[in-house]
């Protein structure tokens, strides 16, 4: 048995020092008072640093100079499982934006491949088109991007195996029998590079589409008479991601989003990695990506800096900035024993100190050893 001490405790929307973390196998079996830990456990201090639970990146493209969205191999999804451990992330769908068939079915056979030697951080795939609306494509190559053919659709799930976790779709574009299918398959489907109406959006918002891929960027601004899509997501209340970067979106709209969201607000990073080949050649400027002709595409965001920017310049206390990073997005994926450090629950996490740099990371129980 182990016992994390002399931390401060990040959990569930609070902050609380003095507690002790029992850890046996994968499970977090107790929350305990310091004074408490029993005399046999393998006392480990963490010497005042923050214990959160591990963050949880629903949309993430590559790392490490291998794009899997553009090359999907194996060793590309190795390098983003080893990065993001590093970066306290215990939990990934690894994304692939609008391409050809060959490579969402690469993708698709590259999961499966590597699941037989994941860490227990690559939690499936998350595909982001090609389903979208060519209205709001933003980096997505419009060559690429069509309406959901039902038999291409069930293709993919059934090669897939249950690797295919989440979909991007714009919803106003595609027949009720494909979200239908999407839906009983257990398939998280999330409207994005949508331009829905109001109407629209009322319609299909958890109807059953669970979540809104990436606020405010590629979908329809708000206008006084034509409302449009983003009223809609704030009365719905679907999960809804955001990018958290100060590129994609503006510091003050989160805080709009935080106050009419709550709770259902998530983060993901939306990273990628400098690519020179494939569909989507990132060029890093400055600390945000963009594909050659100047178009913003992913970021550079960990998910501990989105965390920092919640706190730092939207103003977001810590503790729910960390929810947005681990509880919420672990709600949406029905992960129902992650997201919190508390009893019975599986002991993924993340230890940070006061300037925001990962110390440790904790993976099924187990300390892991930080790779290059």
């Amino acid at each position: 048995m182990i016992a994390l001490h002399n931390h401060q405790l990040i959990s569930n929307g609070q902050i609380t020092q003095g507690k002790a973390v029992l850890i046996s196998g994968d499970t977090i079996i107790d929350v305990i008072d310091d004074t408490a830990i029993p005399a046999d456990a393998d006392k480990r201090d963490l010497n005042g640093s923050y214990l959160a639970p591990g963050f949880i990146d629903l949309q993430i493209y590559g790392s490490g100079g291998l794009l899997f969205a553009g090359t999907p191999t194996v060793a590309a999804l190795e390098r983003l499982e080893n990065d993001l451990l590093n970066q306290g992330t215990t939990g990934v769908f690894a994304t692939i934006g609008t391409n050809t068939n060959e490579i969402v079915e690469k993708g698709i056979e590259a999961a499966k491949e590597f699941r037989k030697k994941a860490i227990g951080a690559f939690w499936g795939l998350h595909l982001e088109g090609p389903y979208l609306n060519p209205a709001k494509k933003g980096a997505h190559p419009e060559k690429y991007i069509k309406k959901a053919p039902l038999a291409e659709v069930k293709g993919w799930v059934e090669r897939a195996e249950g690797e295919i976790k989440m979909i991007t779709i714009a919803p106003e574009l595609q027949d009720q029998e494909v979200i239908d299918y999407l839906h009983n398959q257990g398939v998280i489907i999330s409207s994005g590079h949508s331009n829905a109406t109001y109407a629209e959006g009322k319609a299909f918002l958890n109807k059953p589409i669970p979540a809104v891929t990436h606020l405010f960027n590629a979908m329809p601004q708000m206008h006084h008479r034509e409302p449009g899509y983003i009223p809609a997501i704030f009365e719905e209340r679907p999960y809804t991601s955001i990018v958290a970067d100060g590129n994609h979106v503006d510091w003050a709209m989160i805080r709009l989003a935080k106050r009419e969201l709550g709770n259902k607000l998530f983060l993901i990073t939306d990273a990628v990695t400098s690519t020179t080949e494939g569909a989507y050649q990132h060029q890093l400027v400055g600390n945000k990506y963009v594909m050659p002709d100047g178009t913003l595409s992913g970021s550079s965001l960990t998910m501990l800096k989105a965390v920092e920017n919640c706190v730092k310049q939207v103003g977001i206390e810590l503790a729910e900035a960390v929810n947005m990073a681990s509880l919420y997005p672990a709600e949406l994926a029905k992960q129902g024993k992650k997201g919190k450090i508390e009893k019975n629950f599986i002991a993924d996490m993340v230890v940070f100190n006061a300037d925001f740099e990962v110390e440790a990371t904790y993976l099924n129980g187990h300390l892991l050893t930080k790779t290059t």
